[in-house]
């Protein structure tokens, strides 16, 4: 990426900066109610538990009925075992794509039927369906629950209101128990009905094992870590990443950055880029971010090499050239051999590690080898005993793709909510939560 003098100068100010952050204690101390604490307040025997869930799984497109992905409907059973485990009676409320208020009878927007024999089979006890998610007919399912049984409302988003916090569908489903538990992560961003409004119509609200979970992995990398503390930060546009990239070089030893997003960095150091993908509006402030991570003593470490194409294409012509070196019709679309071995070389140092974005184009073969060996190599730091993070739905697909899902500590579920924590952003979700 740099000329010699630069690449030198930024070599001795890493090795000036390498203990320059002292650890720090966490600035959040996770003050809310998890399901445990609910158990331990309250004898859930008998008593209505609504458990929002993300039941947001992949459709069959030869049926439209039948579920190819069941990971979602898996994340829920630790919270949702648990409750039934203490005689709850379990509602389970979920949207379902994006219906737009509309009824939809099938499909990834439509009802939540095709999810009712997965849940059966994975929570072994029968699960009952009906057709709305509020009023007479649902209160009167509600209400007829006995001690361990499984209620599921229907799709939420078939109510426009979901999405606007509407308090008529708030009230609606707080009618339906007295107790509230919130495990749908990947919502917990969104200021939504069945997300934060139910919240205020429960006589206690907490957390499932899931969201905890994502909580404290993704808060106490960030607020609490084991130094030293490295982001990889990676996708094509630096814009959609700015405010994550901010708050992680107020708390990051090292970030090293990759995907598209490096040539607005490089057009900031003033190199040609050819055809790479470019943000020229983004680009001054892409050249006050390195500012800024210098002089908060944060080593913000760009890619010294890089994957040419001569097309976007798998099938391109490719070449590998210097990052101050690049010209002419050829783009960018994968980080090169060298960077890899400084990527190595930062994160075999660094005790907390988080993965957010792809390193290229990930999605072609021949320019995937930046983010799969990135996920190679937490792995590795897994095993030496690291914490390793993974967030966002790109990188959280290559990892999975690479088949090293279950080699690093967390994944998390939730792309836009993982990216506003990572931000320091209270989400309403959790906001709406008893404190514990």
């Amino acid at each position: 990426m740099l000329s010699s003098i630069a690449r030198s100068t930024l070599s001795r100010r890493a090795a000036h900066l390498t203990y320059s952050r002292p650890f720090h204690a966490s600035t959040i101390d996770f003050a809310k109610l998890n399901v445990e604490d609910l158990a331990a307040k309250v004898n859930l025997d008998g008593q209505n538990v609504l458990m929002r869930v993300d039941l947001n799984v992949p459709l069959s497109k030869e049926d439209n009925l039948t579920v190819t992905d069941d990971t979602r409907l898996r994340a829920i059973v630790p919270t949702a075992k648990y409750l039934l485990s203490k005689g709850a009676n379990l509602i389970l409320c979920s949207h379902f794509g994006r219906p737009n208020g509309e009824i939809i009878e099938t499909g990834k927007n439509g009802r939540l039927t095709p999810v009712v024999p997965h849940l059966q089979t994975l929570l072994s006890t029968p699960v009952t369906k009906v057709d709305d998610c509020m009023g007479p007919a649902v209160e009167k399912a509600a209400e007829a629950l006995t001690s361990g049984e499984v209620l599921l409302l229907e799709n939420t988003r078939f109510y426009a209101g979901e999405t606007k916090n509407d308090a008529a569908l708030a009230a609606g489903l707080g009618k339906l128990a007295d107790y509230f538990v919130m495990d749908a992560f990947g919502t917990a961003h969104r200021a939504h009905s069945s997300t934060a409004g139910v919240a205020e119509h429960m006589k206690l609200s907490a957390a499932g094992y899931l969201l905890d979970k994502e909580l404290k992995f993704l808060k106490g990398a960030v607020d609490a870590p084991n130094r030293p503390l490295c982001a990889i930060v990676g996708g094509a546009k630096v814009s959609t990443k700015i405010p994550v990239i901010e708050s992680l070089i107020e708390k990051c030893d090292t970030i090293l950055l990759g995907g598209g997003m490096i040539f607005t960095f490089y057009k900031a150091l003033g190199y040609d880029i050819g055809k790479s993908l470019v943000e020229d509006d983004i680009v001054a402030l892409a050249g006050s971010l390195m500012k800024k991570a210098e002089e908060k003593g944060c080593k913000l470490i760009l890619p010294t090499d890089v994957v040419l194409a001569d097309k976007f294409d798998n099938d391109a012509t490719t070449a590998v050239a210097k990052a101050d070196e690049i010209s002419g019709d050829w783009m960018g679309l994968d980080i090169g051999p060298e960077t890899l071995e400084t990527f190595a070389e930062e994160i075999e140092k660094s005790n907390t590690i988080v993965f957010n974005g792809p390193m290229g184009v990930f999605e072609m073969s021949n320019f995937a080898n930046g983010t799969v060996t990135v996920a190679e190599l937490l792995a590795k730091a897994t095993e030496r005993g690291a914490v390793t993070i993974v967030g966002g739905g790109d990188s959280v697909a290559a990892v999975n793709q690479a088949g090293l899902g279950d080699k690093v500590s967390h994944i998390s579920t939730g792309g836009g909510a993982s990216l506003e924590l990572l931000e320091g952003k209270v989400l309403p979700g959790v906001a709406a939560l008893s404190d514990a």
